[in-house]
């Protein structure tokens, strides 16, 4: 029998032209977004202001099981996509395990990461739509740069408000989102009300993507040319993020395989719900029963520690109200947390899959994730993102259970960005001073104490 080759690509005739919306095969719904003035379900016209028109759409759709992929933005994917399947032999070899272990790369683009094909259709529905301009957030800096990327390439401007910790500690991240034209401001600023608000309650706070997420809405909703974009969380990126499960399914049939356990690391959602939604339609559809592992960070354990609650999707408070797993919209990640899974809550749709046992969640401590890190590129020569890095430790735990039990499994996971612009944290844990901090029940609790009231 032929060797499986170390990376496996599809054709241009073979590459998905649609996207699969998950929702529509879900046994039961994850409860409306709620409007935070009446607590009544929001209609799609409730998100005009904030979001484009048929991204609105999307968001609320929960039927329409494939959406064609306009053909702007599959010209634009193919600058950057397929992204390749790659076969993780030497992981493989290193571990002694009988597992097969597979990972979807998807650091092919300036980016670095999977934030473009979500950034992609935000940009093109703007222009569309005839606007001028987004505005978002951005954490490690990869949703930033993507957008940033989307916008230069379909002529809009951009606002990007970036967490304080990762401005500080990124600044080539900063460097790259202005070779794209954008704007940066560290969050919180004192350019919008809820930033004064923030510096004024804590004058040294490191930010979070839930602050960052109220400084951005704040910004786009004074213009009526200019609408807010996010790049994770909302129903639409999942959508989006897809393409990445498609295009996996796919190569994986080309070589005649199907996975056991399908891992991701989890923040706000985008990555996870992507590389799983094709896989997870068959468990669905009773057509598998592959597992699937959210691997999240031990100081931000929204899915593993969190609650199942309604609450708001930033912390100023002006969106509408999720039902997810969160920590509360007032929790603040330590700023010594290496990375971009900051956020305090979970996408709705994977939160209603863990809540209903179709999703695994377990959570770890970051010098954890980079010992992986570490391991993998070594091994597979490619310096992975901390993002990442959280599925590699997953999918080597997973791997070392086969290797007790003899069992030879198909692992997936996602490889969702590289590394480069995360030297400051592998300086840190390469001269040892890495350090982990774990929330308390305490902290967790203050979060919690401030949830909203919903019946």
């Amino acid at each position: 029998m032929a060797k499986i080759p170390y990376k496996t690509y599809l054709t241009e005739e073979e590459m998905p032209k649609q996207w699969y919306n998950i929702r529509a095969d879900m046994k039961e719904q994850h409860d409306p977004l709620l409007n935070p003035g009446t607590l009544q379900p929001l209609a799609t016209e409730d998100l005009y202001p904030v979001f484009c028109e048929e991204l609105c759409k999307q968001e609320m759709d929960s039927t329409t099981r494939y959406i064609d992929i306009p053909e702007q933005i599959l010209d634009y994917y193919k600058t950057f996509r397929p992204s390749p399947l790659i076969r993780a032999y030497h992981l493989e070899k290193a571990l002694g395990t009988p597992a097969k272990i597979y990972f979807k790369f998807e650091g092919n683009n300036t980016s670095g990461s999977h934030k473009l094909n979500a950034a992609a259709a935000m940009a093109y529905y703007a222009k569309e739509q005839g606007l001028k301009s987004l505005t978002t957030e951005t954490g490690a800096g990869q949703w930033g740069t993507a957008l940033s990327m989307a916008c230069a390439y379909f002529g809009l401007d951009l606002t990007v408000f970036m967490v304080k910790v990762s401005f500080n500690q990124k600044p080539f991240r900063k460097a790259v989102m202005e070779t794209y034209g954008a704007k940066i401001i560290p969050s919180p600023s004192d350019t919008t009300q809820v930033g004064r608000a923030m510096l004024a309650n804590d004058p040294n706070t490191g930010g979070s993507l839930g602050c960052a997420i109220s400084e951005a809405i704040e910004l786009s909703m004074g213009d009526d040319n200019c609408r807010y974009a996010l790049g994770s969380v909302l129903n639409q990126v999942l959508l989006h993020q897809s393409i990445i499960g498609l295009e996996s399914k796919i190569a994986m049939e080309k070589l005649g395989e199907y996975p056991d356990v399908v891992i991701g690391c989890a923040g706000g959602g985008s990555n996870l719900g992507g590389l799983m939604s094709a896989f997870m339609q068959d468990k669905l559809t009773g057509k598998s029963n592959a597992r699937f592992i959210a691997v999240e960070p031990a100081s931000c354990p929204s899915m593993t520690r969190g609650k199942y609650a309604y609450d708001f999707c930033d912390t100023g408070k002006i969106t509408p109200l999720a039902r997810m797993y969160t920590l509360g919209s007032d929790f603040m990640p330590s700023p010594n947390h290496a990375g971009g899974l900051r956020y305090h809550g979970m996408s709705p749709i994977l939160s209603k899959l863990y809540h209903d046992k179709y999703l695994e969640a377990i959570s770890v401590d970051q010098n954890k994730v980079f010992d992986a890190a570490t391991m993998f590129c070594k091994l597979e020569q490619i310096l992975p993102a901390p993002e990442s890095s959280h599925a590699i430790y997953g999918a080597i735990q997973e791997a070392l259970k086969c290797k007790e039990t003899g069992e030879a499994k198909t692992i997936l996971f996602g490889l969702t960005g590289t590394g480069y612009f995360d030297m400051p944290a592998y300086m840190q844990y390469n001269e040892g001073k890495m350090t982990d901090y774990i929330p308390t029940d305490a902290d967790l609790q203050r979060g919690f104490d401030g949830l909203p009231k919903v019946d």
